[in-house]
């Protein structure tokens, strides 16, 4: 029998521990912003949130490390009643909405979680599973096979929108939809058929499902002098949030220093705005040191998924990627002005307990891919990666 020891060295060497040690760089990052962020917001129950979160996802991580991502695969129909069912939750008393008008949140016992955050991994799983199975046992560009894809990804789009109105994690499903099917291999004849069909929807979405603020939101950063003349409404904090990023020059005010950062003038600065906080209070270097860690993470993703054994595997990893990939890029941008608030949260930095646990999950996936061995008709492939 082997020993507690050779097990614990055998675990340690096969889980990706580099990913590991880049997510929890970050969050430890993270968490030194949103103490200074929510300094003077008279409570530290933001802090032991996130703590609390932390310790919940470093276990996720290592838990789903050792559990073959295809034992959930293979339980696809209990999780899709669990994708849509987290989302018809919202329906009930549990469900409240949040001070934007989404009802995206569930609380009791004081204690709020978004459905969404569980839903996008799930997607991940369900999707990459789908189009594995299309690919290795039937035809993956079939009509019948897109129209497979197409109904999952439209009917989850729309319920969530219908229920919660939450725009920014709603296209959060588009894009990793999009990377998968790519990725699987799709063909391009595909792609221009969506593209035209999109082109059909996005004016009918935009009159008859957006609503007015939706919109507004939308169109803010490319046309403020229109929707927000004043300054004083919708354009108030993606401006205070670009004046603490000027404010803070390379090496930044110092942490509880920032003039933005300790006022009240940006509401959700722990949250959707920590990008701009850590702009202010740790200057570029801190933002660089965001985004390389977040492109560490998202490359090592893609790392793992390139190597690994399966078709399910690499696109699983790459439904991860794609989903930092995204988050980051309008997290960043919207602090910078380039992109609409949309409520995404930057993964890893921004508060939020669900996101951060449900963050760490993921990677356990992703690592729990690189933990498995490969087959040994690939084995001989090793040396040439």
């Amino acid at each position: 029998m082997r020993s507690k020891t050779s097990l614990l060295r055998d675990f340690f060497r096969r889980a990706d521990m580099l990913l590991f040690t880049l997510c929890l760089a970050a969050s430890i990052m993270g968490l030194v912003a949103i103490s200074s962020a929510t300094k003077t917001m008279g409570t530290a129950s933001y802090i032991y949130v996130q703590l609390l979160a932390l310790v919940i996802g470093i276990v996720l991580f290592f838990v789903l490390t050792v559990i073959d991502a295809d034992i959930f695969a293979d339980q696809w129909p209990l999780l899709l009643v669990a994708e849509f069912g987290l989302i018809l939750v919202l329906l009930t008393p549990l469900g409240y909405k949040d001070d934007t008008g989404n009802r995206a949140w569930l609380r009791f016992l004081g204690i709020g979680i978004q459905p969404a955050e569980v839903i996008k991994v799930i997607y991940i799983i369900l999707t990459a599973k789908h189009l594995a199975y299309l690919k290795e046992y039937r035809n993956l560009n079939s009509p019948l096979s897109i129209f497979q894809l197409l109904a999952h990804l439209g009917a989850l789009f729309s319920l969530y929108m219908m229920i919660s109105s939450d725009l920014g994690n709603a296209l959060v499903f588009f894009v990793v939809f999009a990377v998968l099917v790519f990725a699987a291999g799709v063909k391009l004849y595909w792609f221009l058929f969506g593209g035209a069909a999109m082109a059909v929807a996005i004016p009918l979405a935009w009159n008859y499902v957006l609503s007015d603020n939706q919109k507004n939101r939308i169109l803010l950063p490319y046309m403020q002098d229109q929707i927000d003349p004043s300054g004083f409404d919708l354009s108030w904090e993606p401006t205070r949030a670009k004046l603490a990023l000027s404010a803070g020059r390379l090496w930044g005010t110092g942490l509880g220093q920032g003039t933005q950062t300790q006022s009240s003038a940006l509401r959700s600065k722990h949250a959707d705005y920590i990008f701009a906080c850590i702009g202010e209070e740790m200057g570029m270097v801190g933002c660089i040191v965001v985004i390389l860690l977040l492109t560490a993470i998202i490359l090592r993703c893609v790392y793992v998924g390139l190597h690994c054994h399966s078709t399910f595997g690499m696109l699983v990893c790459f439904g991860v990627a794609s989903m930092l990939a995204f988050q980051m890029i309008n997290s960043v941008g919207m602090c910078t002005g380039l992109t609409p608030v949309i409520g995404l949260t930057l993964p890893f930095f921004s508060y939020g307990g669900s996101s951060l646990f449900t963050m760490f999950a993921a990677m356990g996936i992703v690592s729990g891919i690189r933990y498995r061995p490969k087959p040994v008709q690939f084995q001989s492939y090793s040396s040439v990666f």
